[in-house]
């Protein structure tokens, strides 16, 4: 079967992909790593597999329709998002019309939300909506099984729409490794990270169960299952084979050290097989981290700590269900890393669950009081599907109707959630004096500037700080609200988007 797998654009710098669903504040992309996984199970199946990556390439709509149309698939694959919805449903429309082909979407939202995207706002023209982890779920669809034999699906039968069993988790070390010849790293900029770099997964699921988290929730479930040493390994071997050009690799597992044995053997075989010695690695991380593993990590290569503190009191912690985890472990995990010369980046929140102007402030000084190198700090995003949705929904907390009102007119994520104590103005305005408290203050600007090693680090902070100073400019003239005046990318598919050919690792 041919098989085509789009990332739908949604103007300039939207992120699909991630966590959120939205442009960033730090004009990042993700790389789209369970999409280019499950392009692999495709390819190793016998079937012909393009990947139209227009996100991150900030294709037009048309520039889109022209590849797949060319290719003429019999089945397309659209990853679809809540704020992107209407959008995405209008592509399918017309490549429904333009490529007659049958059209599954997969991710979160539709996960969440099958029967608003079967029977109502995709009505006649999404023909499957994948849950979960969609991988195997594709291959049967693309082997011409029955959709009524095929397990983890919901799917529209002409009068109803007809929800399949579940698939049982898969097993990671079975997944061939992504199809990352399908993609270029140049196309995924992020000035936190050595570039051009890939993603790898580890592992899927948590074991933790935070309210607002999706992807446990909604894709992997809450058990975490990792991947063995040996096939992590493998992998980062086989990154660098195909982009031999990469300096780093992003382990973006949603917490990388959660077990404690694994992390050990991971950087064991790293170092085993000398691959600290060409490029770094990053990971997630918990504050709970046993402490001990981290001089480990470092001597086998390991560069930064993407690390989710989140709030800077313990009953905002404890109001989102972040277990395991106290302030107190956040300044003794800080400490501990930043002596051992890892770049920290923290991850920040603020509108928790009985969240007030008070508790704002104190996640903001908590932030600057800890020896952190960047952090971020966004509105707590309740999406479909999650815990907090519902609990949101139920208490009249979350203030949209529509899936269009998720983000403004530049893309960026809104914030949604507003309670009689703090509006979602006044969280917004929290945000944006965090920030700018953080980042403005002397000490921290020197910091980042002897940071700076290589012309790739004075890149990537020159990148950071471009759209720090953006993200700010338009805020003080109030161009916040109004339609993205950047300049579209006119850039034509290449002929790597139209490759038709069976691969394999």
């Amino acid at each position: 079967m041919r098989v085509a797998i789009l990332n739908p654009s949604f103007g300039d710098d939207f992120v699909r992909v991630a966590r959120w669903s939205a442009k960033s504040r730090g004009r990042v992309q993700r790389h789209p790593e369970y999409l280019l996984t499950a392009a692999q199970v495709l390819l190793d199946d016998g079937h012909e597999v393009i990947f139209v990556e227009a996100a991150a390439r900030n294709f037009t709509p048309e520039q889109s329709y022209e590849v797949v149309e060319a290719f003429n698939p019999d089945l397309l694959v659209i990853h679809a998002t809540t704020p992107s919805i209407y959008n995405d449903i209008n592509q399918a429309k017309v490549l429904k019309e333009r490529a007659n082909c049958k059209i599954a979407f997969v991710g979160q939202h539709i996960t969440a939300e099958p029967i608003n995207t079967l029977s109502e706002i995709g009505r006649d023209v999404v023909d499957y909506a994948l849950h979960g982890e969609y991988d195997y779920v594709l291959r049967d669809l693309a082997r011409g099984m029955e959709p009524a034999n095929v397990f983890g699906m919901s799917w529209w039968d002409g009068q109803k729409v007809v929800h399949n069993a579940l698939r049982p988790a898969i097993d990671v070390n079975e997944l061939p490794f992504p199809a990352w010849q399908l993609i270029e790293p140049e196309w995924y900029p992020d000035g936190g990270k050595k570039f051009p770099f890939l993603t790898l997964i580890t592992g899927r699921g948590c074991n933790n169960a935070c309210t607002f988290c999706r992807d446990p929730q909604l894709m992997y479930g809450y058990n975490l299952r990792n991947r063995t040493a040996q096939k992590v390994v493998d992998e980062m071997e086989y990154g660098i084979r195909v982009h031999p050009h990469i300096r780093e690799i992003m382990f973006e597992t949603d917490t990388f050290a959660a077990d404690r044995k694994h992390v050990i053997e991971v950087c064991n075989e790293i170092m085993r097989r000398g691959i600290h010695k060409k490029i770094t690695w990053s990971c997630n991380m918990r504050v709970n981290t046993p402490l001990d593993v981290l001089p480990l990590m470092r001597q086998a290569g390991c560069r930064m700590l993407m690390t989710g503190f989140e709030f800077g009191y313990d009953e905002g912690l404890r109001a989102i269900r972040k277990g395991g985890v106290s302030t107190e472990m956040a300044r003794k995990y800080s400490k501990e890393a930043s002596r051992l010369g890892f770049t920290i980046h923290g991850c920040f929140m603020i509108g928790a669950p009985g969240e007030t102007r008070s508790t704002a402030r104190q996640t903001i000084n908590f932030a600057k009081s800890l020896p952190l190198d960047t952090i971020q700090i966004t509105g707590v995003a309740a999406y479909p599907g999650t815990s907090l949705y519902k609990w949101a929904k139920e208490n009249n907390y979350l203030r949209a109707n529509d899936w269009r009102e998720w983000l403004n007119a530049q893309k960026e994520q809104r914030t949604l959630l507003s309670y009689p104590q703090l509006s979602s103005k006044e969280i917004d305005e929290f945000i944006d004096t965090g920030l700018k408290e953080f980042y403005l203050r002397p000490a921290q600007m020197w910091r980042m500037f002897i940071s700076i090693r290589t012309v790739g680090d004075l890149l990537r902070k020159l990148h950071g700080f471009k759209a720090f100073v953006d993200y700010f400019v338009k805020k003080i003239s109030g161009y916040l609200g109004s339609a993205n005046s950047r300049p579209s990318n006119t850039r034509q598919p290449d002929a790597r988007l139209a490759k038709t050919s069976i691969l394999s690792n």
